[in-house]
Parts: C-alpha cells; structure tokens; sequence
C-alpha cells in the first residue's frame, strides 16, 4: 500500500526462499556458494525481494553470492527464534519441551537476534528489513515465544539498525493479542494460507483478501505486508485434503494472487521458491514439502513454465 513509501520500499514480486536441496537441512548439510548461485540465477530477472528465514550459514552465502555476483535482489532477513514458553494447545503435540531445553533455546534466540542486527549491519546494501522471527505467538506454533518477549527483540533490533523491523505471523494473533507489537514493528508481517484453512480454490482468492483486510482495517495507516501466501501442489491427507492441491490449483492461485497484490501495491512474498524434501514428515507426500514454483530439481512447476526457461 502507499504507507510503505514512509519505509521507502517499494513493492515488487517477492518469493521466500530457502536453497536446501535433497540431502540437505538446517544444522546439517547447507548449500553450497554454488548451489546458491545456481538458484538465484534462475530467480533473479523475475523476483526482486527475497525473503530468508534464518541467520544462519546458509544465509551469509546467500547474502554474499547477491553481494559478490552484483545481483538487483533485495532481502527480508529473519532470524528463526525457538520455542521459550511450552504450548499445549499444538495440535501435533510438539509444542512442549524440557525446561533445560528452553533455558538453552532463550540463550540462542538471544544470540540470533544479535547475529540478526550484524548481519543488517554488514550487508545494508543488500538487507532492506528485518523480522524477529516466524510465526511464534499463533496459537497452534511449536516455537512459541510471548509477545512481551518478541516486544523486548524488536526494540532491541530496531535501537541497533537503520532497516525497518517486522515479526512475520499468522494473520490471526494480529486481530486479537498483538496490539503492542504492532505499534512497535515498522510493519505488519502476516500469512495467508485458504488451502490450509480448508478452503477451496474457488474461495482462496476471497478468503486471502478477507485475512488481509482484516487487519488492515485494525491498524489503520501502519504498513501491512504478506510474508507468506501459496499453494501446495500435493498432500497426503494430514491436514489438507488432497483434492484440493495440484499444479493447476498453484498456477490458479498464483496468478489471481499476484494480480491483485500488483493492483493493490501489496508487498506480497510467494511461499516459496523451491520444494524442500527435508521438512515434515518423512511421507513423500507431506505437504509440508511442495509448496514450491519449482521442484527440488530445480525444474518450474506449472505456475511458471512460461516465466523460465532452463
């Protein structure tokens, strides 16, 4: 929307990224420089905003391929904060933890907030804003931290940085328990998922623009972003069902999705750039592991044959 010229962003296509390919995961095995190279070269004359979800090895080779390659993207760097408060109420059961774990998840959060203002430091021409974490107070996260705590961090990062600051979240906790942060932050970050929430295609567009709005309308004259919004392309059932997810259905999505966002001026990031096999369940066809425009391969699905040519 307009409010963002206060920031001096200007809206552009956007898309979350993350570059583990089969074999790889967070902690583990990491992408490669060239790895990396390979995948930005396919995304970056039809992307111009990047978004990264962790201050971690594989975003310090992201930020120095874009940095080192001259590439035009510019990047949302998050810092993935874990759980420091137990939550019952997630509904696999994995919101719940032994207090030592926690005690030793609150050190690390700390650490990554201040790797996360280092990083912003370092790479100005390259980071345009930050979040303080990912979807940490909706009421189903495994990672729940309070909002009191994420207040501390985004005031924290914003006395150390020039970027603007965020939290990226459902678009639920934000209508009913988010209102001190949302003073705080320089923008509203929110998620929109229709497939998820059991709709079908035929009510994804309505029911994204009913999320969006909804909070828009709560914060009147603050900035609001969409930091995740897709479309799975197969599912095993668990929690989506599968008539509802194909290349088709993403293509639909896709298309109507950023069609209105470009009309509105929203910046909206696409969820997400790749297929990541390491997520989820170990099924195959966990949802959790095809919600990209390309397969892990690297090859375009449906949505964006026509935009890449390999």
């Amino acid at each position: 929307m307009d409010t963002f010229k206060t920031l001096n962003i200007t809206p552009g296509k956007a898309l979350c990224y993350s570059g583990f390919r089969n074999g790889q995961h967070p902690g583990g095995i990491f992408p490669t420089y060239e790895e990396v190279k390979e995948d930005l070269h396919l995304l970056q004359n039809h992307w111009k905003y990047l978004r990264l979800y962790d201050c971690d090895q594989h975003a310090e080779t992201v930020l120095k391929v874009i940095r080192n390659e001259k590439m035009n993207f510019k990047v949302m760097q998050g810092a993935f904060i874990n759980a420091e408060m137990n939550n019952f109420n997630c509904p696999w059961g994995g919101g719940t933890y032994p207090e030592e774990v926690l005690f030793h998840n609150c050190v690390n959060n700390r650490n990554k907030i201040l790797r996360l203002t280092e990083l912003a430091g370092q790479y100005p021409d390259v980071i345009f804003s930050l979040s303080v974490g990912n979807e940490v107070c909706v009421e189903w996260t495994d990672h729940y931290v309070s909002e009191r705590k994420v207040l501390e961090y985004v005031k924290q990062v914003k006395r150390n940085v020039v970027q603007p600051v965020t939290l990226c979240e459902n678009y639920v906790p934000w209508l009913y328990k988010l209102e001190k942060l949302a003073d705080e932050v320089d923008f509203i970050s929110i998620h929109t998922y229709p497939v998820w929430e059991y709709k079908h295609i035929d009510e994804a567009l309505d029911y994204s623009k009913e999320n969006y709005y909804s909070v828009a309308r709560k914060y009147p004259g603050k900035p609001v972003a969409i930091t995740e919004a897709g479309w799975a392309t197969n599912s095993n059932g668990r929690g989506i069902n599968p008539e509802n997810v194909n290349e088709e259905y993403q293509k639909i999505y896709y298309e109507m999705l950023m069609e209105w966002v470009q009309k509105e001026n929203i910046l909206t990031f696409f969820f997400e750039a790749f297929d990541e096999s390491w997520k989820g369940s170990p099924e195959p066809l966990e949802p959790e592991k095809h919600w990209g425009l390309f397969y892990i391969d690297r090859t375009p699905k449906l949505a964006i044959k026509n935009l890449i040519r390999k």
